[in-house]
């Protein structure tokens, strides 16, 4: 099957010009200026942009979490994202204490096997790392697990101490993996918690209320120490305030290989717009880190426009209102934390970021689809347009208006974080891997075509 894409305006992390693309089987094989070839299949992406398929990095797929799991598996929302122009997802498998991580992997290899419609990666997400395991962690990255997860908060659950954080960095600063950091200080927030429930404090606000942004902040700034004693890079997940963005700018001006992503919730939403609902209608904007005030957004997006912070992930974490986030009905902290949001990404950075003119046309790529390739070892055969590459392509109408809506979003959620939203740009045409998935809002895919990405090491693309 060869494709061929006519007239387009292809935008990367670095260019910008009018050329046309041929696509034979899986790989883009020839860009020029009119060319004359002939395909099974003409796309013309005349007043169009044509760019590389998004990216997202932080996914949680059929996630068992606080006794239920999340509601999208590797079929819809694999689908999902699609539909919003995102080809290539990075979820996480979790290691259960007491377990070996190879148990990990093949779980979560398992629920991906004949659902995924995208192509994964996986993190692994380390929550027991005994001395006699720790080459474990080499296994993983010989498979092409190449990232770890670990908390700094949920004590009881996901939480490890900073000794186990330490021993983690020092591996990879062996084998060239990457420490993904979820920083707030668990301890801490755990007492303003309980202390908050002894007040009556149970409604879904004081989720947000009890996870004060200075918590967050010590956290950043301790795994930023933790990673420079053990002379490795780390990456902060889901960065949600200025007080963590400032952490972050701290390290990198000293020169180290410290790096932050956050994601579309922080950038839109805010305590004082959405966390006035009537009832326990807030419960849907429970997730962790919490929202914060607004004025935290405009110094994010300019952590975004300087590079202090470099890819958006969306932590898709998807709960339904009833039943799911319902658990949490008179005590806030039995809330499932999670939103669902895999689906809007790329929509959201275009109208918000580009057309509102806080980030250029190369940002938007470079933030959702180049940097997460680089950072999580897919580049270059993924996360640009260039003979060779992997013919995962989004053609995008950069004047399509759509209003985002659970009445016709296609993740499972019965809610959307972001319901009402007027939105200006939209996926026409989602191609992965030289065939169309998605087009004019149909979706063509089928289950079970995506493929698991065995990734390189941290920095393999950076050098």
């Amino acid at each position: 099957m060869s494709t061929l894409i006519k007239n387009g305006r292809i935008i990367t992390a670095e260019q910008d010009y009018f050329a046309d693309i041929y696509i034979e089987k899986e790989e883009i094989t020839t860009i020029g200026k009119d060319l004359k070839i002939d395909a099974d299949i003409v796309i013309d992406a005349k007043d169009k942009y044509v760019i590389p398929g998004g990216i997202d990095a932080h996914t949680h797929l059929d996630m068992p979490f606080a006794g239920t799991k999340t509601c999208d598996d590797f079929e819809s929302g694999t689908r999902a994202a699609a539909y919003g122009g995102t080809t290539c997802i990075v979820d996480f498998a979790i290691q259960t204490k007491g377990n070996k991580m190879r148990e990990a992997l093949d779980t979560w290899w398992a629920k991906a096997e004949g659902k995924a419609t995208t192509d994964y990666g996986l993190h692994m997400i380390i929550t027991d790392l005994p001395d006699a395991d720790i080459e474990d962690m080499s296994d993983m990255v010989k498979e092409g697990v190449t990232s770890f997860k670990l908390f700094m908060a949920y004590p009881g659950v996901l939480m490890v101490d900073d000794a186990t954080i330490f021993k983690a960095l020092k591996h990879t600063s062996k084998t060239g993996a990457l420490v993904c950091m979820h920083a707030e200080n668990g301890d801490v927030i755990d007492v303003i918690v309980q202390q908050a429930l002894a007040e009556g404090k149970t409604a879904p606000i004081y989720h947000a209320l009890t996870r004060p942004t200075t918590a967050e902040a010590e956290a950043v700034n301790r795994a930023i120490a933790l990673a420079e004693m053990a002379d490795a890079p780390i990456y902060i997940v889901h960065l949600s305030s200025n007080d963590a963005l400032e952490k972050v700018a701290e390290a990198r001006d000293k020169g180290l290989p410290a790096y932050a992503e956050t994601c579309p919730q922080y950038l839109f939403l805010s305590i004082e717009d959405d966390m006035n609902k009537p009832g326990f209608e807030d419960a849907k904007v429970v997730f962790t880190p919490p929202l914060r005030e607004k004025w935290h957004q405009d110094k994010l997006w300019a952590g975004l426009k300087k590079n202090t912070l470099q890819i958006v992930s969306t932590d898709h974490c998807p709960f339904c209102f009833k039943e799911q986030k319902e658990l949490g009905i008179g005590d806030f902290t039995k809330i499932p934390n999670g939103g669902p949001g895999i689906e809007h990404r790329l929509q959201l950075l275009f109208s918000g970021g580009v057309s509102e003119g806080r980030i250029s046309l190369n940002r938007w790529i470079e933030l959702c689809s180049t940097n997460p390739a680089k950072m999580f070892g897919m580049y270059p055969r993924k996360g640009t347009i260039a003979i060779g590459t992997d013919a995962d392509i989004v053609i995008w109408d950069p004047k399509k208006e759509y209003t985002i809506s659970a009445s016709t979003h296609h993740m499972c959620t019965d809610y959307s974080m972001f319901e009402g939203r007027k939105i200006k740009g939209n996926a026409e045409t989602v191609i992965s891997r030289g065939e169309i998935i998605v087009k004019d809002n149909e979706f063509l895919g089928k289950p079970g075509r995506g493929k698991f990405i065995k990734r390189d090491t941290y920095g393999t693309a950076w050098q």
